[in-house]
């Protein structure tokens, strides 16, 4: 039985795809749903330079995460939506944890495809290391 869903969201079409999905479920199934955007700090910079981007990006997900509020309250649901700074991969696995999350739900690709080269795909470490099924929406 899925009581407890987390999906994984970056803003892109695949993530979009992955919420409705999500949705979808959490309404058959009566399961509660945490939305959460991860803001990724910068590998190199000062500290104020840090604090400058992390702040511009949790105002970022936070101005994309606004629309996904309305399209759940015209179904009937209430998720809950975060942003947290880090690796998506470890919150993802991290926040599925805290919230006792009995599925993940992500989209296949996010970003760029230099950043999937360079870091690797998200979904990829996810599905390695959770602790509850995910489903991986394309």
């Amino acid at each position: 039985m899925i009581k407890h869903i987390l999906v994984a969201y970056d803003g892109s079409a695949p993530a979009d795809k992955a919420y409705a999905f999500a949705l979808d479920l959490a309404k058959k199934y009566g399961a509660d749903i945490h939305v959460i955007a991860v803001a990724r700090p910068p590998e190199f910079g000062d500290d104020v330079e840090t604090a400058a981007i992390l702040e511009n990006s949790v105002k970022h997900y936070e101005k994309i995460l606004a629309p996904l509020k309305v399209q759940a309250a015209s179904q009937g649901l209430n998720p809950h939506f975060k942003v947290v700074v880090g690796h998506p991969a470890e919150q993802i696995i991290y926040r599925a944890e805290e919230y006792k999350a009995d599925l993940i739900v992500m989209g296949h690709r996010g970003k760029t495809l230099f950043e999937r080269l360079r870091l690797g795909s998200v979904s990829k470490h996810v599905i390695h290391y959770a602790h509850c099924a995910v489903t991986v929406v394309r």
